[in-house]
């Protein structure tokens, strides 16, 4: 019997999966390639005490920067922050718990949690305060430390493209942390700008496989936001 994956909206498709003290992994990179609509909908369903896996923590007013305006957040997982006044504020007052990643090492963790290692060595941080508490080792006369890999409740993610299936595709730089997110939850939910039929997409380029995905969003529209906007006078 073939299992529906898709949803008429964020908020059905996260009911009976969020509670309180969970962990969420948050695809995106700045703002390009956020799960936006799913965030909404952690905000509206009022969970707190949350852990966060992210690359960065929104802006003060889209993106994970919504889930800091309301205090939902107990923990951030990140690498880069600098683009939320929020987010500072909370963790100088000591109200927000952050535990940095070089963003490489960060990238891996994920990884190497959906395929199911539990810790690797890099040479990234051996030696300095990143290295703190952890496990460092010799290797070929370099130093190297522990990183555990990680894994979420719950992974959400934002794709270009989906079939039924939960089939993905990717678009551009918006791909980011989004696949090896998908992979390193106990369950991925997926917000997508199209939908295509069953077998349209060619098996080579498909990115994410449905195996991995649980439930669909089909968005009615998308809201791409810049982060930083850069021009130069014309000539």
């Amino acid at each position: 019997m073939a299992v529906n994956k898709i949803f008429p909206d964020a908020k059905t498709a996260l009911a009976g999966v969020l509670r309180d003290g969970m962990t969420i992994m948050s695809g995106g990179f700045g703002l390009c390639g956020i799960p936006g609509a799913l965030i909404e909908a952690i905000r509206d369903s009022g969970v707190k005490n949350l852990t966060i896996i992210s690359n960065n923590a929104g802006v003060d007013d889209a993106g994970l920067g919504l889930l800091l305006q309301t205090r939902q957040v107990r923990k951030m997982i990140s690498s880069y922050v600098g683009e939320n006044a929020t987010f500072a504020k909370q963790y100088l007052a000591g109200e927000l718990e952050i535990e940095f990643n070089p963003q490489g090492t960060l990238a891996e963790r994920i990884r190497a949690g959906g395929a199911g290692i539990p810790a690797f060595f890099t040479a990234t941080g051996a030696g300095t305060q990143i290295a703190e508490g952890k496990v460092q080792q010799e290797f070929d006369g370099r130093m190297y430390v522990q990183e555990r890999g990680l894994r979420a409740d719950l992974s959400i993610i934002h794709a270009w493209r989906a079939d039924p299936e939960g089939n993905l595709v990717y678009r551009k730089t918006a791909r980011n942390f989004n696949p090896i997110m998908a992979t390193a939850g106990e369950m991925t939910v997926v917000q997508v700008e199209e939908m295509v039929a069953p077998g349209a997409f060619d098996p080579d380029h498909i990115i994410t496989p449905g195996i991995f995905v649980d439930r669909i969003v089909k968005l009615d529209s998308v809201d791409k936001r810049i982060e930083q906007r850069t021009v130069r006078k014309r000539s």
